[in-house]
């Protein structure tokens, strides 16, 4: 090994990692692949909620088709956005916003009431628009925290970071702190070496602790800009697993006052409610910073972000459709939405 490998026994040499065979090579080679020309990502995501989609404006469109909107046609719109996995508080929320243009200026047809569920479902879902979010100038190195159970997509998303983050110019390492499932450290190496980024590493079973503070001396050695901790996927249910991530906040927090800097948890969105349960627990026990939503390309459950907006307001930073290495991009309301319903006109196809 070079001399920063001796300085830090934990970093592991970009030239060291080797791409596994199954799954892992199947993301590298999604990893690789260029984008996809003229579709774009949020052309993308409209043909993946293309089920989600069908269960609210196809189902409305066969269940009213062109009779006046009214009490009853409301009825409908309330079980096709639970069907959606919308949750009952946003599902409320958005029925009582149609019922009161219903009362207050009418609803000619199933057009100007999904152009109103539009609207209302935009604006429910400003106030947890990430933005164009990016990693602060100051302070360095920048540390981010990664949560989520097991098989959200964590370490997945953490690679998908440190590709977005260093084309931006900025110096990244990686923490793997999953030292507890069979080959999360060298999935976490996989995406350094596609990368170019250093990763810091201890033995399977390792104190997760230890690693944090071995990343931490290391990315402040090295002027790094961006330190990404993976940490271990766990239950939102187990207490002595959270409890443990609690550890390495406490750890982070006497090495670098303020850190972690930001805690993002990654929720697989085709869990549906559960996702929201996820959600609750982990803000409770760490105080979660901003969402990440994975897998919104395999899911009937797409209103599920709704629910997550309405029930507690955290920032959604990042949605991905996909495991290539572009399939992440900041969340936008608008565009969102525009995927979830359709454009005007749609319903009156109905699709399946």
């Amino acid at each position: 090994m070079g001399r920063s490998s001796r300085a830090f026994p934990g970093i592991l040499p970009v030239s060291w990692f080797g791409v596994g065979k199954g799954r892992q090579g199947r993301e590298g080679a999604a990893a690789e692949r260029p984008a996809q020309g003229a579709a774009s990502f949020w052309g993308r995501l409209r043909e993946r909620l293309a089920r989600t989609r069908g269960q609210l404006t196809g189902g409305l469109a066969r269940a009213l088709g062109r009779r006046p909107i009214d009490e009853t046609a409301l009825e409908e719109v309330e079980e096709r956005l639970l069907l959606a996995d919308v949750g009952v508080p946003a599902t409320e929320r958005l029925v009582e916003g149609l019922r009161r243009r219903l009362r207050r200026e009418g609803l000619a047809d199933l057009e100007a009431l999904l152009a109103a569920l539009r609207e209302d479902m935009t604006a429910l879902l400003e106030p947890c628009a990430g933005g164009a979010w990016d990693v602060p100038a100051e302070p360095r190195p920048f540390v981010i925290l990664m949560a989520g159970v097991n098989g959200a997509g964590k370490t997945t998303t953490i690679g998908k970071l440190a590709r977005r983050f260093g084309k931006a110019g900025l110096r990244v390492m990686l923490a793997a702190a999953d030292t507890f499932r069979a080959a999360a450290v060298e999935q976490l190496q996989a995406w350094g070496e596609r990368n170019a980024v250093p990763v810091i590493a201890q033995g399977q079973g390792a104190d997760p602790a230890s690693v944090v503070f071995d990343a931490l001396q290391a990315a402040r050695a090295r002027g790094t800009d961006v330190l990404l901790v993976d940490t271990a996927g766990r239950l939102h249910t187990q207490a002595h697993l959270m409890e443990e991530l609690r550890k390495v906040r406490r750890v982070m927090a006497r090495q670098l006052p303020g850190a972690p800097h930001e805690t993002f948890l990654v929720l697989d969105a085709t869990c549906g409610q559960n996702a929201l349960a996820q959600a609750r627990q982990f803000h409770e026990a760490l105080g979660v910073s901003g969402l990440i939503l994975t897998k919104l390309d395999g899911t009937a459950k797409g209103g599920v972000v709704l629910a997550i907006c309405q029930e507690l307001g955290l920032p959604i930073r990042f949605i991905g459709v996909g495991e290539g290495a572009e399939d992440l991009r900041p969340f936008e309301p608008g565009a969102f939405v525009e995927a979830l319903l359709g454009g005007a006109g749609e319903a009156e196809a109905g699709p399946a």
